[in-house]
């Protein structure tokens, strides 16, 4: 089934929300401890920039209550979900006020917040903020990562939580 092409000017929010869908992408949950709690949100807007000097860069949505309660923070915790923790998403991506429930975490002596369960953890710090239409792009400085290759990540696809197929 193909959905009709549109032009910049007939550019509907649906429609382009419904295109973008169709890039599958990995899901990060960007935490930090404040005043002794955890805060943190999930998104799917993340992509690695630089390797010298280690850098990557995140997209929040203007809208996000969030993250100005983030952006201040010394140090972020960037969590790459696990193939198992979609509820967890969910969870971070809602209203909530208790987003984080159960679930199992660390907290770094700067204060980011880690997930267990996890594909791969970073710690960093926002260098740059730019202004991106109904977002703002977020440049982060890596200060520390660690992986955890035999975690399958969280895979996002058309509003859909999706499972990676090793081929032959």
């Amino acid at each position: 089934m193909s959905v009709e092409a549109t032009t910049r000017d007939r550019l509907d929010r649906l429609a382009l929300r419904q295109a973008f869908s169709l890039f599958p992408t990995g899901v990060v949950a960007v935490c930090a401890q404040i005043d002794g709690e955890p805060v943190g949100i999930a998104m799917n807007s993340f992509t690695s920039i630089s390797l010298d000097p280690p850098l990557v860069g995140i997209s929040v949505a203007r809208t996000s209550t969030t993250w100005p309660r983030l952006s201040g923070s010394d140090r972020l915790g960037l969590s790459v979900l696990g193939a198992e923790q979609g509820q967890l998403c969910r969870s971070l991506a809602s209203q909530k006020p208790d987003r984080f429930g159960d679930a199992p975490l660390r907290v770094t002596d700067g204060g980011a917040v880690l997930l267990e369960g996890a594909a791969l953890w970073l710690e960093c710090s926002v260098r740059s903020v730019f202004e991106g239409g109904d977002h703002e792009v977020v440049l982060l400085d890596v200060l520390s990562s660690e992986l955890f290759p035999d975690v399958e990540p969280l895979v996002f696809h058309q509003s859909q939580f999706r499972a990676l197929q090793v081929s032959d």
